[in-house]
């Protein structure tokens, strides 16, 4: 599904006529669902693109950003993981902690996501999300080892926000954060894994604003939904209907969706081979387009 209120951010940003913009917006829209794709292949990370990118938003606006900045950011959160499109199954979906030599492997994410975006007409306009989300100002991050001012505005907020995200979200070998313990581990880091400026920033939001209504979710109003058989998680989309079959991602244990009070019941069925695929959420894409600023 492809929104029409982004084509005069488009128009702006590209300086093309709206007939082009229809079409930067339809090849917009294919990489976000591209991304939702790379995303659905870890069970456990359900939902992240989306917390990633509303609370990229919300940074973006606290740090008084343009309006241009704050829609790229936010786009920018989407995207920022594409890279993981090339990391084998065997570690992206293991169950327990990576080895050294599995941990580089995943650090090749970045490079790959700059290589697929490179020539994609939006990509140079992201290519800070996706390339430099895991830099730090001690120097310690990667790809390149950038340190302090020299590390993109986006890079550095969608780093946060992504760290957030990862520390109160669950995994199969640890729980959730609390929001306050991960606002705490962002505290003790700044200046080191994290910007200071937009690190304290965040900090504020975390006071301030409810970040519960953001943390597992995986659309407003929506929150995940973990299997019973084996953990991972299970998203339900905003179209869902009462009595519709949901599948586990992993294992294909069968449920029913009831309402958001009580969103799934396990039916003891099993998934088939075409009750996995998975397709991109185009309400969710076509929502987060309409959110942008410039979307009138």
């Amino acid at each position: 599904m492809t929104s029409r209120k982004p084509f005069n951010l488009l128009n702006r940003i590209f300086g093309t006529p709206v007939s082009a913009a229809r079409s930067e917006s339809a090849a917009l829209a294919s990489l976000l669902g591209l991304a939702w794709v790379v995303e659905a292949r870890d069970p456990y990370t359900g939902g992240h693109l989306w917390r990633v990118s509303r609370y990229a938003t919300l940074l973006a606006e606290a740090a008084g950003l343009s309006s241009q900045e704050i829609a790229l950011t936010t786009i920018g959160g989407f995207l920022h993981d594409l890279g993981k499109i090339a990391i084998p199954d065997a570690i992206l979906r293991k169950s327990d902690r990576l080895t050294d030599d599995e941990y580089e492997i995943i650090k090749t994410h970045p490079e790959v996501g700059r290589n697929l975006i490179a020539r994609h007409p939006f990509g140079h306009l992201v290519m800070d999300a996706v390339y430099g989300h895991h830099e730090r100002p001690d120097g310690k991050g990667y790809p390149v080892g950038l340190t302090k001012d020299a590390i993109p505005a986006m890079s550095a907020i969608i780093g946060i926000c992504d760290a957030f995200d990862a520390m109160t979200s669950a995994r199969p070998y640890r729980k959730a954060m609390t929001v306050e313990a991960a606002l705490q581990i962002l505290r003790a880091n700044l200046g080191t894994q994290f910007h200071n400026e937009y690190g304290d920033l965040f900090l504020r939001l975390g006071r301030d604003y409810n970040f519960h209504h953001i943390v597992e979710h995986s659309d407003d109003g929506i929150p995940l939904q973990h299997c019973v058989t084996c953990g991972p998680t299970i998203v339900v989309r905003s179209g869902t209907q009462t009595g519709e079959q949901i599948f586990c991602p992993a294992c294909g244990t069968g449920y029913r969706f009831e309402d958001k009070l009580k969103p799934i019941t396990l039916t003891g069925s099993k998934a088939t081979a075409s009750d996995l695929v998975q397709e991109p959420d185009g309400a969710l894409i076509a929502k987060l387009l309409d959110r942008l600023p410039y979307a009138t």
